[in-house]
């Protein structure tokens, strides 16, 4: 109980530090300060006895999208709410749902939010992605007879680690109605030694290989290819961070001078840096043109900077070679499958840790080659771009790994079905 005080004080302590970081990202990136009401637990009221999901930013969002189609199919009667903690996902969600599904954001974990919110939402049942251990969300959950599912869920050794100090706190917070669907046995017991039950822990895999591209991705990703340059070599770098576009753009120069040509396309993983990406590019003397500038790409062109939010998937598709980011910083990596499933060989950073799974697996296959420094890279890229049968072959065995690990979605269901009250699907 002590422990449990300590955390409430703590976050009231803290909430108005976090909503002013909301607030200051907002005098550069104005999506920060719409619906600033429902951080705090405000918004309309929906009908009650829906279905909620939670997915706390755009690599959730997208991973959660198979899911949310499939409950919209199997309970068409039942509203379902999609909350998310990023304006980057809450934009991502209202684009591929639209208005079939609200969306709106997940207020912070304080006991009087955490009750406005669920007044208003009042669901049925929620079901959130990966590692979302909220406290006071949890114990109000658990107050409403509202049950939790925890799909896909991921606990790293070292995050174990931390819930371990705060041992009373994690088993409280997961002694609800709290079935845990881990992505591996690993994280499972991860997840029993802090707390879970074991009865209500299970295996069911990663939904995010169930994920579906878009019909016409490919398509799209052709049109692209068009636009850039059929004959050039071209490697695309998705969601990157500060501190790795550097490294990046040294690679860029050293393949350059193997491959005259080549073309990097860049897509930094948050709009808010669009800008001083592109400043990085001007002081490097980097030839580039934006995607938002609609300026065509020519022979003279080494840098296609993606300064849009939506077409990740579709240079993915136009590009020979995928880099992921998040990877050769300490973020610990992005959605690797993406690529995979469009038959791309991959290259990363060392930095996995966000999916070690998949990256596993990836790497297994011969469909992902992790590479530590800018040099490494640039090497990797030059022997990929040179050798269309070996592009081939990773790309096809990344893709083979995929289909083979499909199926978490299938066994997530079965965990959701009981828990939703039968006929409600109308």
């Amino acid at each position: 109980m002590t422990l449990r005080i300590l955390y409430i004080c703590l976050g009231y302590c803290l909430a108005p530090f976090a909503f002013g970081l909301v607030l200051w990202r907002g005098v550069r990136d104005r999506s920060y300060w719409r619906a600033l009401h429902e951080r705090f637990g405000f918004g309309s009221r929906l009908p009650a006895g829906g279905l909620w999901v939670h997915a706390v930013s755009v690599g959730e969002v997208q991973a959660a999208a198979a899911l949310v189609r499939l409950l919209q199919a199997r309970y068409p009667a039942l509203p379902l709410v999609l909350t998310t903690a990023t304006p980057t996902g809450r934009s991502r969600a209202e684009h591929l749902f639209g208005a079939a599904v609200t969306v709106r954001y997940l207020p912070y974990d304080l006991p009087d939010a955490v009750a406005r919110f669920l007044d208003r939402i009042r669901p049925r049942l929620a079901v959130i992605l990966e590692t979302e251990l909220w406290p006071n969300l949890y114990r109000a959950c658990a107050g409403r007879g509202i049950p939790i599912v925890l799909a896909s869920a991921r606990l790293s050794a070292r995050s174990a680690r931390r819930y371990r100090w705060l041992a009373a706190l994690a088993r409280t917070t997961l002694s609800g109605d709290v079935v845990i669907a881990a992505q591996s046995e690993a994280d499972r017991e991860r997840f029993v030694a802090i707390g879970a039950n074991p009865a209500r822990s299970h295996v069911v895999g990663n939904i995010k290989f169930d994920f579906e591209l878009s019909a016409g991705a490919a398509r799209a990703g052709a049109a692209l290819r068009e636009m850039i340059g059929v004959e050039r070599p071209v490697w695309v770098a998705g969601s990157t961070h500060a501190g790795e576009e550097e490294q990046l753009l040294d690679a860029q120069d050293a393949l350059a001078r193997l491959l005259p040509g080549a073309l990097l396309v860049l897509a930094p993983r948050h709009p808010p840096r669009f800008d001083s990406v592109a400043a990085l590019l001007r002081r490097r003397g980097t030839r580039f043109v934006t995607r938002s500038s609609g300026a065509p790409v020519d022979a003279d062109t080494t840098v296609l900077l993606v300064d849009t939010l939506g077409e990740l998937v579709h240079f993915y598709a136009a590009g020979d070679v995928a880099f992921v980011g998040g990877s050769l910083v300490a973020v610990g990596g992005h959605n690797l499958l993406e690529p995979a499933a469009l038959a791309k060989p991959i290259v990363s950073g060392p930095h996995t840790f966000n999916d070690a799974r998949a990256a596993q697996l990836l790497g297994e296959a011969g469909a992902l080659e992790l590479v530590s420094d800018s040099a490494a890279l640039a090497r990797r890229l030059a022997a990929l771009l040179v050798d269309p049968a070996a592009r081939a072959r990773a790309g096809a065995q990344g893709l083979a790994a995929v289909t083979a690990n499909r199926g978490a979605l299938g066994r997530l269901l079965k965990l959701i079905e009981p828990r939703v009250q039968p006929g409600a699907g109308g």
